[in-house]
């Protein structure tokens, strides 16, 4: 599969009712898209690199058509305003609970590095909690920078992490 014209979003929670703002938040993001958004499953994850006592997370990833204009920063800070209004604050603790987080993983074949984005996301690869929603609308896919599909990347994943698919964002 190739990702030019796609941009790829995981989008996670584990604050309130983390189900519930996903799919509130999937409704957001609909508007950023040109067609309609493909949706992975939602997965309940254990938290990684979290502070002590972090309950679970709400996972997903979304695939969207960015409109012709976007450009990564742009769409970035569009994410950026849809946590905002979610009541994501500005952090005070590195992967802190959040109500809503949205990461964008890939722009097409874009690859870049600046103070504010990274892309791809420098550590999509190696989170199942990312990796396997992922796989799930794009097992075939290489993520720029990589040489193995996502499907490939989950099935050498070697973490503690622990996954269970919840239900549907519908």
């Amino acid at each position: 599969m190739n990702l030019d014209g796609y941009a790829f979003v995981a989008i996670g929670s584990n604050l309130g009712d983390s189900v519930n703002t996903l799919r509130q938040a999937v409704q957001h993001l609909a508007r950023l898209s040109t067609t309609p958004l493909l949706c992975s499953s939602l997965w309940e994850s254990t938290p990684v690199d979290c502070p002590p006592g972090s309950a679970n997370f709400v996972n997903a990833v979304i695939r969207m058509i960015p409109r012709s204009n976007e450009t990564p920063e742009s769409l970035l800070q569009k994410l950026q305003a849809i946590e905002a209004e979610f009541g994501r604050g500005p952090k005070k603790v590195i992967n802190e609970p959040r109500p809503l987080d949205l990461d964008l993983i890939a722009f097409g074949s874009v690859q870049m590095k600046s103070p504010k984005l990274t892309i791809p996301h420098p550590r999509a690869h190696l989170r199942r909690f990312v990796l396997e929603p992922l796989a799930e609308i794009a097992a075939g896919a290489v993520l720029p920078g990589q040489h193995s599909s996502n499907a490939t990347l989950l099935a050498q994943l070697q973490t503690a992490e622990v996954l269970r698919r919840i239900g549907t964002l519908e």
